[in-house]
């Protein structure tokens, strides 16, 4: 019974959202209604810490919509001053296939926004861009979820890691070091295959026909790409550590990526571009600005990331003025949600568009039109993210009961050890997905389920670092279905209403990547390390 409980997160919102197709509005409604009368009857949860918990994801709601306005605005902006057509005519010149496109944009370019900002930015960020180039919504918004994952292993310079393991009690340097190296190695025999899963689902839910042709014959070049990302991340995961693995991972990809393409290296003859939008047409208006002018807001995007995330008297400076963040919410010490307004990756974001207007040479009503639209876009997301979240922190929070009872993360990863200890490596990437499914936060997953994996792994004997190493790749894998990061990538979009139907396309991918990582950590362990 109190199994079922635990579990009522994700059994309800995947019940309401995946078989029953109903709206994350709607769905995520009622799951929080269940999920809060369940944690007060059973668990044992006081109203107080209800509501502290309902306050908490308010205000983690403003700090994503944030997020959200500035990927709009951003996006918006470059509409308006032709800089997208511009990108769209860049894109044309290096490849016009939408096999390859896809790569570049949202495995590519995903992996380095997520190297510098990490928290679903990247897929905010590609999503509405690939739409831009033509790309179907659905195809956008699924190829954009499942590209932010091999990457999310390292997050933002490394968060998951550096703060995923904090907790432990050897948390240190050379932990962090050697749980960074074992993830690359790990993802050596399982993060090859995503650019080749984002393009098979690409084509598997939009060909007519040829599909087995159609993905055949990129095979080789979506492997070449796996190959040279992971193998270059395991390289940097040496000598650097975790901070920059997927910043420079994928900026040596992404030159490999537009090399071999423009050079049509292992690229079949045929183009594809059965993904398009049937209404789409590439502008055929002259555009005067060069690539450079037209990209340059996108690159602000990552030096501005860099810029407020690497160098310490900048961190300092945008994380303590305007902080907004919001301490012991109803004088509980654990309830808390942090906003920090010029750290956050929206105003990053929001920065990027105004730049883009000096740059490019444009009318400030460009950002203005651009800014309206945004806030048109965005503004009924709220409401589900409020829901989704209120019932996330529930869940979370549920270890402040009167009932004397363990968490409910807590109480899901006991029965699991109980039930799978034996072939626990091949389960911990699968524990770490429920988190990021859960609380949408790789970090937060590792945060949560770390001590419970480092625990089940000396108890039964296991390598803990490869036990840890595959819970933050289950962590990265969950990124891909988690419900507040796919009603934010379909806010984005304006597909409100489908995330359903996008978990139902995400959710075989993300399985599958947390079984290669479970086959690649026991092979990884038994005979290398």
């Amino acid at each position: 019974m109190l199994m079922l409980v635990a579990l009522s997160a994700v059994i309800v919102p995947f019940l309401l959202l995946v078989l029953l197709r109903m709206s994350a509005l709607k769905g995520m409604t009622i799951s929080a209604i269940v999920v809060i009368i369940l944690g007060m009857s059973v668990w044992g949860m006081d109203g107080k810490v209800i509501a502290a918990s309902f306050l908490q994801g308010t205000h983690k709601t403003i700090t994503i919509l944030l997020i959200l306005f500035g990927a709009l605005v951003l996006l918006n902006t470059l509409k308006e001053t032709g800089a997208v057509n511009r990108i769209n005519l860049g894109f044309q010149s290096v490849s016009s296939d939408m096999r390859v496109q896809v790569i570049i944009v949202a495995f590519l370019f995903g992996a380095l926004i997520e190297g510098a900002a990490g928290f679903g930015t990247p897929a905010m960020v590609t999503a509405p861009l690939m739409l831009a180039l033509g790309f179907r919504p659905m195809a956008a918004v699924a190829t954009a979820l499942i590209a932010d994952s091999v990457s999310v292993s390292f997050g933002a310079v490394g968060t998951p890691v550096i703060v995923g393991l904090s907790t432990l009690e050897n948390a240190n340097t050379e932990l962090f070091h050697n749980t960074a190296i074992r993830i690359t190695a790990i993802d050596l025999l399982s993060g090859i295959f995503i650019p080749f899963i984002i393009v098979t689902t690409m084509i598997l839910f939009t060909s007519k026909q040829n599909k087995l042709k159609h993905i055949l014959e990129i095979m080789p070049w979506t492997l070449l790409i796996g190959i040279t990302y992971v193998a270059s991340a395991f390289l940097y995961a040496n000598l650097f550590g975790p901070e920059f693995v997927s910043i420079l991972g994928s900026l040596t990809t992404i030159m490999v990526a537009v090399f071999t393409a423009k050079k049509n290296i292992l690229i079949p003859k045929n183009i594809w571009k059965d993904a398009m939008a049937k209404d789409f047409k590439v502008s055929d208006e002259k555009v005067e600005m060069s690539l450079a002018a037209a990209w340059s807001p996108y690159v602000i995007v990552v030096l501005l990331l860099l810029l407020t995330r690497v160098v310490p008297s900048v961190k300092t400076f945008t994380t303590s003025v305007l902080n907004l963040s919001w301490k012991n919410i109803l004088g509980f010490e654990t309830i808390k949600s942090n906003w920090e307004i010029l750290y956050s990756p929206g105003t990053i974001l929001t920065l990027a568009a105004l730049f883009a207007i000096v740059i490019q040479r444009k009318s400030f009503k460009s950002f203005a039109k651009a800014s309206v639209i945004s806030f048109n876009t965005i503004k009924i997301t709220g409401i589900t993210l409020v829901s989704t979240l209120a019932m996330v922190h529930v869940f979370t929070n549920s270890g402040l009961n009167t009932n004397d009872l363990v968490s409910m993360p807590a109480y899901i990863a006991g029965g699991m050890t109980t039930l799978f200890g034996p072939v626990w490596l091949f389960v911990a990437p699968f524990l770490g997905a429920l988190g990021s499914f859960i609380t949408g936060s790789a970090t937060v997953s590792t945060l949560t389920f770390a001590p419970v994996q480092l625990n089940v792994a000396n108890a039964v004997g296991m390598d803990a670092v490869s036990v840890l190493a595959a819970q933050v790749i289950g962590g990265a894998a969950g990124n891909m279905i988690c419900v507040h990061n796919v009603v934010a990538v379909c806010a984005v979009v304006d597909m409100d209403g489908k995330e359903g139907s996008v978990i139902r396309k995400t959710l075989v991918p993300a399985l599958l990547y947390c079984l290669l990582v479970g086959i690649s950590a026991y092979i990884i362990t038994m005979f290398i390390f």
